[in-house]
C-alpha cells in the first residue's frame, strides 16, 4: 500500500521512505523479500544458471547416444545376417530331407510309376511335386503322399526360386538339367559370416 511502513530485513521500520516498494538503506527493494514461516523477511536468492547446465548436459547426452548408435548398428546387422543364415540352413535341410524321403519311398515301390519320371532315378521331378504330393502305388483311394507343406522362401533372395540340380548334373553346375531334383541351393551370391558362399551350402 502507498502508506505502508517499510521495514528493514531485521524487522525494524525504515522511516526514510514510505513509498510502495521502497528501497532500504541497503539498496534492496523490500517488495522483493519473502516472508519465512517465523514471519521474518528472507532476502531473494540469486538466479541460478540451471538452463545453461541443462543445455550442456543435453549436448553431452546427444554425443553419447550418437557414439552408442554407431557401435550398435554394425552389431545389429551381424545379428540379422546370422538369423538369416540359420533360416537358410533350416530351409535347405527341410527340402533335402523331403527329397531323400521321396527317393526312399520310390525305391521301395511305394510311389505310383505314373508320378515317376523316366531317367530321374526315383528323384522327384520338381519341388512342386513334393508339395502337391504323389499317388501311392497300388492304392485306389486317391490319397496322396506329400513331403513338403510349402516351398520355403529363400531368406537371402526373398524368393521361392531356388537353384536346382538333377541327378545327372555336375556337383558345381549352375544350370538345371530338368530331369529330376537331386539337390537344391540358394541363388544368392553373398558370403556368409564364416567366409563361405551361400550357394555352396
Amino acid at each position: 500500500m502507498p502508506n505502508a511502513e517499510c521495514r528493514m530485513p531485521n524487522g525494524i521500520p525504515d522511516l526514510r521512505s514510505r513509498r510502495q516498494g521502497c528501497v532500504s538503506a541497503f539498496g534492496i527493494r523490500h517488495s522483493s523479500f519473502t516472508r519465512s514461516r517465523e514471519g521474518g523477511l528472507v532476502p531473494p536468492k540469486r538466479r541460478s544458471r540451471e538452463g545453461g547446465f541443462t543445455f550442456i548436459e543435453l549436448l553431452v547426452v546427444s554425443a553419447i547416444l550418437l557414439i552408442l548408435a554407431s557401435a550398435v548398428m554394425p552389431l545389429a546387422r551381424v545379428t540379422v545376417q546370422r538369423q538369416r543364415e540359420v533360416e537358410l540352413r533350416r530351409d535347405l535341410r527341410e527340402m533335402r530331407t523331403a527329397i531323400d524321403k521321396f527317393k526312399d519311398i520310390a525305391d521301395q515301390g511305394g510311389i505310383s510309376s505314373f508320378d515317376l519320371k523316366v531317367g530321374a532315378e526315383n528323384y522327384p521331378p520338381s519341388l512342386e511335386t513334393l508339395v502337391e504330393g504323389v499317388t501311392k502305388a497300388n492304392d485306389a483311394t486317391g490319397v496322396k503322399l506329400k513331403f513338403l507343406r510349402r516351398i520355403p522362401i529363400d531368406p537371402m533372395t526373398h524368393s521361392t526360386d531356388w537353384g536346382l540340380r538333377s541327378y545327372t548334373d555336375r556337383p558345381d553346375s549352375t544350370s538345371w538339367g530338368g530331369t529330376s531334383v537331386f539337390d537344391v541351393y540358394t541363388k544368392s551370391e553373398g558370403k556368409a559370416l564364416d567366409g563361405t558362399k551361400y550357394k555352396d551350402w
